[in-house]
């Protein structure tokens, strides 16, 4: 099933935001004492940032997915879960539980689950090195209980590990390959 309006072709505007500010960690993934603004792609070889990824399963096996609205610069249109960049002096499970409940406006804080696993992303032409701290929480969800941030997403559904992978076969599912085994 789907929720929410289709997915719009015009730009959003968005509020001004304050500036965000990223921490910077080394190669092991220890905290450097350094910082970043937010999407500022200027990273010395050996810098990384910390992102998160949050999935929530249902107890019939399905998966919260989102869709991405057709505004954002990256990958538009695009199937997802629910995540963004861990803010400077934030944990990495902070940082998921609040872009979870900023972008369906579910809590998981008392869901059971947790981290997963991280994987790593070196891009050094676009100077842009990062970790992925991947969560998979358990929540009896209906389609009442989502409220999808309209900056950010059009659409959402419960979708089931195939047709996630469908998704992901036509090209249009952000970071399958890295998390596919969150779905199994």
């Amino acid at each position: 099933m789907t929720g929410g309006r289709p997915c719009l072709h015009r730009k959003i505007q968005k509020e001004t935001e304050a500036m965000e500010y990223w921490d910077i960690y080394n190669e092991q993934k220890q905290l450097t004492g350094r910082q970043m603004k937010r999407n500022d792609w200027n990273m010395k070889p050996g810098d990384y940032h910390l992102t998160v990824l949050g999935v929530i399963r249902r107890p019939d096996g399905r998966f919260l997915i989102t869709r991405r609205v057709m505004s954002k610069s990256w990958a538009p249109g695009w199937w997802e879960v629910s995540g963004g960049g861990v803010k400077a002096g934030e944990t990495s499970e902070e940082a998921v539980r609040r872009e979870i409940l900023e972008e369906t406006g579910v809590d998981v804080s008392n869901a059971p689950g947790g981290y997963l696993f991280s994987y790593k992303r070196e891009n050094p032409q676009e100077k842009d090195n990062y970790f992925v701290d991947i969560y998979r929480f358990e929540m009896d969800l209906t389609e009442a209980d989502i409220t999808i941030l309209p900056e950010e997403a059009c659409e959402f559904r419960f979708a089931t590990p195939g047709e996630i992978r469908g998704l992901a076969d036509q090209g249009i599912f952000l970071h399958y390959a890295s998390i596919r085994q969150v779905f199994e």
